[in-house]
């Protein structure tokens, strides 16, 4: 359901409570990642008899796993030459203990030279052990020549990387500021934080997690504070239940609408009976109740006040029908009038059902920050980058350089649980826990997506889902969608409506 994302510092807790708590040995430990590269190395590749392989062995211990799998290479009769970043007699440890084996079957091993790198005999496959998930800052002259050297080669090499590419920063996802393109990456152990952020999708290639042999039980003991929505979190959602009514299915009220923003509630509305509400209601100032239900009939109205505008008078009506509904979701086209400002503010003295905010509700918080200690335990606040800034004070750059500890940050500082959206959507609970989308799609890029998907939050919470779950259940099955609209709309174009109506067809 959930994949452990483990950074790099957490990885390497692992790695060292291996060696000191059960004695497993770091030659031991690189032995076992060559095996796992090379499984993959002829999963993705094939026979490598007769192939040319170039192995590039960085400083540390990525250049022993390099030296490991070269010999393994040699065994199954590639052609192998392996390069190294520093002399021989500067390896230490492990990475010396298999490097030492491979000058004892007198295998190739040649200095990386620092210079006319493009004169290396183009070699059939390329794996690159150059760098690891602790590298952080830019990448030395040396390293970013050889880097692009890498990427210079002609398609049809094939290039493993080990454990993450040359470049990649471990944490965010980022190039430093170029990284290894890979035709695939091999994960030791387990899928580090940064490989598996939509920015490193560009160089990962395709990625494969391999247990290298650390015990479950130090993972156990020390889970990491990162996890990746697998499809398995798909089973949260309820079974269909033949003995159900409307009454039983859950009802969902979402409250927003103002002139020329009466579009987003109803899409809101519909996501929820997509995803199996049975019923759903949208308060909205009473004249433009009208506007609204000619969008859809199954939409139900609940009218406040007696004009076009939030009032006190909408948050007496509202009071007196709350307990009639199983979740809440506030903010789709409220505006940003100072009427709707105050109604925010009244509407969260009440007694609310499970709420989702989003959109013009985000502005009411931002506006006034100290409504943050008045919101029910566990909401749900659904920011895109945007809103994020203006919430938190950051910019949008400061942001989305590190989505994860941002996240991470305000879901503890504000007690709720924060889905901040964008390609790999991250969701953080007011514990510190992480949970990070797989999917970077496009085709949820367009207006009234971020409504679809609190209309469908709407309704995993009216079904009885905690809020967490409903969360990253909701998310998934949100990207899901997009990846399925994506088949039919190649080049995008596809409505906020479209995003609605796929929802209950990518449920089996």
């Amino acid at each position: 359901m959930y994949r452990p994302l483990p950074t790099p510092d957490e990885m390497a807790l692992w790695d060292a409570a291996a060696q000191r708590d059960y004695g497993l040995l770091q030659e031991l430990l690189m032995e076992n990642a060559a095996r796992e590269a090379l499984g993959v190395l002829l999963q993705e590749y094939g026979p490598v008899e007769g192939k040319q392989v170039v192995l590039l062995a960085g400083p540390g211990n990525n250049g022993g796993d390099a030296f490991a799998l070269a010999r393994h290479l040699a065994d199954r009769g590639a052609r192998v030459s392996t390069f190294h970043v520093k002399p021989p007699e500067a390896y230490t440890g492990a990475s010396a203990y298999h490097l030492d084996l491979l000058n004892k079957l007198r295998l190739p091993l040649v200095p990386l030279p620092d210079a006319h790198i493009d004169h290396l005999r183009r070699p059939d496959i390329l794996v690159d052990g150059l760098l690891g998930t602790g590298f952080q800052g830019e990448l030395r002259p040396d390293y970013r020549q050889w880097v692009e050297y890498i990427n210079r080669l002609p398609k049809e090499v094939f290039v493993l990387s080990l454990d993450i590419p040359t470049g990649l920063n471990g944490l965010t996802g980022r190039p430093s500021p170029v990284a290894v393109r890979a035709s695939a990456t091999v994960s030791f152990e387990a899928t580090k934080l940064g490989v598996a952020l939509p920015e490193a999708t560009l160089f990962v290639g395709r990625e494969h997690a391999r247990s290298i042999g650390i015990p479950f039980r130090i993972k156990q003991a020390q889970p990491p504070g990162q996890f990746l929505l697998e499809p398995s979190v798909m089973s949260l959602l309820s079974h269909s239940d033949d003995l159900l009514h409307k009454g039983t299915a859950g009802h969902v009220l979402v409250v927003g609408g103002s002139p020329g923003l009466t579009g987003a509630p109803l899409l809101s509305a519909l996501a929820a009976l997509r995803c199996g509400a049975g019923l759903s209601s949208a308060a909205c100032p009473a004249q433009l109740a009208g506007e609204i239900k000619a969008g859809w009939p199954e939409v139900m109205l609940l009218p406040l006040g007696c004009g076009t505008s939030w009032s006190r008078d909408c948050v007496d009506d509202l009071s007196e029908a709350l307990a009639r509904f199983n979740s809440l979701i506030l903010g789709p086209g409220l505006g940003r009038s100072p009427e709707a400002a105050a109604f925010c503010q009244a509407l969260l003295a009440l007694d609310l059902p499970p709420l989702v905010g989003d959109a013009d509700f985000l502005y009411a918080l931002a506006q006034n920050p100290d409504l943050f200690a008045q919101l029910p335990l566990n909401s749900i606040l659904t920011p895109h980058p945007g809103e994020m800034a203006m919430l938190s004070g950051l910019t949008i750059e400061q942001i989305q350089a590190n989505r994860i500890e941002t996240a991470r940050e305000y879901a503890r500082k504000w007690n709720v649980i924060l889905v901040l959206k964008g390609a790999g959507t991250v969701i953080a609970s007011r514990e510190g826990a992480v949970y990070v989308s797989p999917f970077a799609c496009s085709n949820l890029a367009v207006g009234g997506s971020g409504d679809v998907l609190c209309g469908v939050l709407g309704a995993l919470l009216a079904a009885g889902l905690d809020p967490l779950s409903a969360a990253n259940a909701g998310v998934y099955w949100h990207g899901l969608t997009g990846m399925e609209l994506r088949k039919r709309f190649p080049r995008r174009g596809n409505l906020a409506r479209e995003i609605a109506d796929m929802l209950p067809h990518v449920v089996a």
